[in-house]
């Protein structure tokens, strides 16, 4: 019966789009159903503000428009946190708000805390860069915790007490100050009735032993300040560099998670983590290492969302509307500072959400020969290729493209790129073209022999002939062994563009090699294993030839 009014209201809606009659009469049918059907009424509700929004932007009673709008939206706070987020700054230009000016990028977030708070998931780890507003998110969340359960004691902690009464502040300013947000508007049943500055602790609608919030830092005194039944919630636990790169601090740091933090969670709390990464084994890495291999955590729901600073095309994820972020340029001039000092693993923590320990990289950017991407006068003596292939799935094609004089072996341009073999066979193919290339190795096996068919069909299109091989790697050495092997000559013979003087996929290929590490579990080892094959190419050369038909 409702559903079919619904599709006769959406109907009459669709007839006069610009008459706010129907708009109204379904608003009040989402309404009314609500107690009987609440999956529908709000399903409705949001499929209507979407056409309230079309009507919106044809400029027809827009102030009409946009107070239903906002009614639409104040149905929905109290339930879903996304549409809270933009109710509760509606009175705010657009330009001064937290959420909407982020919300493109931070919606998948928002999705997860949403699920963390639907009882889909027990814990969540959030992973994202210094500034780009992860710790306001929290405030913001634990503001419609309280309001939607004050019954239960909600935990924040962080590193230092300095971080926690910032939060405790601005969870109290977002609930008291109604012209910049309308908590109120979503929550007018909900009273604070107890504050406590020194101990950092709130009651809404009565006091409690447990009170609805406690924020208190993970040095200060945990023990009998919450039972926390609703949300803990950790935040930078890591408080630099100093303490990251200190790991009997990190392992105190766990300890005191262990023995302290978790302890004051009841069974049924969730948990959400969130930070910038700074080390494997930070209490976020230790926690889900848990999960992932430890078997009694099996039934344990949990969900990792690492959001970096560049995407996979090297542009930001953090470009933010009306420049409240941060643009491709800022990230990479920040990362051209961390290896100019040769720090590129606090880079790949602190802003790609990629700790990798110290100890053990086998790569620094110290290490290696640079130019300026012009190559030296006079003929090289060898233009070749050696490629790692990949058919898509996360794993990139790698190819540096050498330019050999003497024992020189100039890294002029390379091919990186995660797409499926429709995509790299073609750019493997153009490299060979726009650089002469003469030799082109691509490592063999079972499944990439059919790769190296599909370049070979690409480069006879293109009309061009070149001594394409296939080499097996070696059965007998591991890969990590192999890099490890060709290291020495990698760092000797090779010169690599200098920074500012890379394409993205050149920048990206370089990320690649500097955040490799010996003995871990690398995302992926591309970049590092082409160029071991190159050195190889150089030293050992040799293969399975192809012969081409002449083509003129």
């Amino acid at each position: 019966m409702n559903k079919k009014l619904i599709q006769k209201i959406f109907l009459q809606i669709k007839r006069k789009p610009s008459d706010i009659t129907a708009y109204e009469d379904l608003f009040s049918l989402c309404r009314n159903i609500e107690q009987e059907d609440f999956k529908l009424a709000h399903e409705t509700n949001e499929k209507l503000r979407k056409s309230v929004s079309k009507a919106i932007k044809k400029r027809k009673n827009v102030e009409g428009f946009f107070e239903l709008y906002k009614r639409t939206l104040l149905f929905d706070a109290p339930h879903f946190f996304d549409s809270y987020l933009l109710y509760l700054e509606i009175n705010r230009k657009p330009s001064e708000r937290f959420y909407q000016p982020r919300r493109k990028v931070l919606k998948p977030l928002v999705d997860a805390l949403q699920a963390l708070a639907n009882d889909e998931l027990d814990e969540l780890f959030l992973s994202l860069p210094p500034r780009v507003g992860k710790t306001s998110m929290l405030m913001f969340f634990v503001t419609w915790l309280i309001g939607r359960n004050s019954e239960a004691s909600n935990l924040y902690s962080a590193y230092s007490d300095t971080i926690t009464k910032a939060f405790y502040n601005g969870v109290l300013e977002i609930i008291n100050d109604p012209v910049t947000y309308l908590w109120s508007d979503v929550f007018p049943k909900a009273k604070i009735v107890q504050t406590n500055a020194q101990e950092e602790t709130l009651n809404v609608d009565r006091r409690k032993r447990y009170p609805s919030l406690t924020c208190r830092s993970l040095y200060g005194t945990l023990n009998g300040a919450c039972d926390c039944n609703g949300f803990l919630i950790s935040d930078d636990l890591i408080g630099g560099i100093e303490e990251a790169l200190n790991k009997d601090r990190l392992i105190s740091a766990w300890s005191k998670v262990d023995n302290n933090l978790l302890t004051r969670a009841k069974e049924k709390a969730k948990i959400l983590w969130c930070g910038t990464r700074w080390s494997m084994i930070d209490p976020a890495g230790v926690r889900m290492e848990l999960l992932e291999n430890d078997e009694r955590f099996a039934g344990r729901r949990y969900k990792i969302i690492d959001l970096p600073a560049l995407d996979e095309n090297d542009e930001s994820n953090f470009d933010y509307d009306y420049g409240v972020g941060f643009n491709t340029e800022y990230y990479h001039q920040r990362r051209a500072s961390f290896e100019r000092n040769n720090d590129m693993a606090s880079w790949d923590a602190q802003y790609m959400q990629s700790p990798i320990e110290r100890d053990g990289a086998l790569f620094s950017p110290s290490d290696f020969r640079y130019y300026n991407g012009v190559l030296p006068e006079g003929e090289p003596d060898r233009i070749f290729m050696a490629v790692d292939p990949a058919f898509g799935g996360g794993d990139y094609v790698a190819s540096p493209i050498c330019f050999q004089y003497g024992e020189d072996i100039y890294v002029h341009d390379v091919v990186y790129d995660n797409g499926d073999k429709k995509i790299t066979q073609p750019l493997l193919a153009k490299a060979v073209v726009t650089y002469n290339v003469a030799a082109m190795q691509i490592e063999a096996n079972k499944s990439t022999e059919a790769y190296k068919d599909g370049v070979q069909e690409e480069l006879k299109k293109a009309d061009r002939r070149i001594n394409l091989t296939t080499k097996a790697a070696p059965s007998d050495k591991a890969k990590f062994q192999r890099i490890f092997d060709k290291a020495p000559d990698i760092r000797e013979m090779m010169i690599f563009r200098e920074s500012g003087k890379r394409s993205k996929p050149y920048s990206l290929f370089m990320q690649n090699v500097f955040s490799y590490k010996m003995f871990a579990k690398n995302k992926n080892d591309d970049a590092p294993d082409s160029l071991s094959m190159a050195i190889d190419m150089v030293r050992h050369p040799g293969g399975k030839a192809e012969v081409f038909k002449r083509m003129f």
